[in-house]
């Protein structure tokens, strides 16, 4: 029989957020794979408990060679807890290539489903949360950080990133350039630790506060784009796409009421717009008839 790969929530900042099956897994586990060892064993002294499994380290540096690794001890029958810094394996951490590896294995992978910065900072932000998207970390480079930017820029849902403390400023001040310095956000610093503070208003005036340097671990959260009103199209236009459908085979009818609804207008607005510019086409006509004649 394979094993079982288990995903650890690891508190984001108060100890007493750890849930409580994490202190039974870390006391169960076979193999414990953790982002920093260091800090895996201040977790288990303020919980109390000591882990009888392998220890083994598992970070950025190493996730890609000692993956196969803890996929053998899986696949051997190995109970495999798996945790990072803070937060959630795999969400902007390791965890992914061993997710998909033991799936890919057909082994079993559960969680225990804990403390979360994206989904405490969405909360806290006072932003809509029906929908939202997590971006992670934005790219270093300056260059980088726009273009990933203007990917989004018309975005509806609620955007949340991670951003490391001495880069905010670059980044709140690219969001302002990009997003527009009206766009309301959040900073969310801190959060659930002694300092927490949620910093709230228009993108620019958070770049400029950011600007005197930030301190902690930073989520950023920003409200999505506002909803485009109808496309203003001038009468030409609108005359054009009827025309378009009628060559097709509808009827007119039918053809302004489909473009009076592309358009968000009144079917009125379209119809006098298509009756212009038959009463325009005609009277050009007649001039044109009657300057050859005279001519003639």
């Amino acid at each position: 029989m394979t094993g079982t790969l288990v995903l650890a929530g690891t508190p984001i900042g108060a100890i007493a957020d750890a849930p409580p099956r994490l202190a039974e897994e870390l006391a169960a586990a076979d193999v414990v794979a953790a982002e920093d060892t260091r800090r895996l064993r201040r977790l288990t002294q303020a919980l109390g408990v000591q882990t009888r499994g392998r220890v083994v380290s598992y970070f950025e540096g190493n996730e890609a060679a000692r993956t196969p690794e803890l996929v053998e001890a899986l696949a051997g029958g190995a109970r495999v807890l798996l945790v990072t810094d803070a937060g959630m394996p795999s969400v902007s951490d390791p965890g992914y290539r061993l997710v998909a590896a033991a799936v890919e294995r057909g082994i079993g992978v559960t969680a225990v489903p804990g403390p979360s910065a994206v989904l405490t900072a969405l909360a806290l932000s006072g932003l809509p949360v029906d929908r939202f998207c997590f971006e992670g970390f934005l790219p270093r480079k300056a260059g980088e950080r726009l273009g990933r930017l203007r990917e989004v820029a018309d975005e509806r849902r609620t955007l949340v990133y991670f951003e490391a403390p001495h880069r905010l400023d670059d980044t709140l001040a690219a969001m302002a350039e990009v997003f527009g310095g009206e766009r309301r956000a959040a900073v969310c610093r801190e959060l659930t630790k002694t300092y927490e503070e949620v910093r709230r208003g228009p993108l620019a005036e958070l770049a400029a506060w950011a600007a005197d340097g930030v301190r902690g671990e930073i989520t950023v959260v920003v409200e999505g784009a506002p909803e485009k009103g109808p496309a203003e199209l001038d009468p030409a236009e609108l005359v054009r796409r009827v025309a378009v459908r009628e060559d097709a085979g509808e009827r007119r009818k039918e053809a302004i009421a489909a473009v009076a609804a592309e358009a968000g207008l009144p079917k009125r607005e379209v119809f006098d717009a298509v009756v212009a510019a038959k009463n325009a086409a005609r009277d050009a006509g007649t001039n044109a008839a009657e300057g050859a004649a005279r001519g003639g």
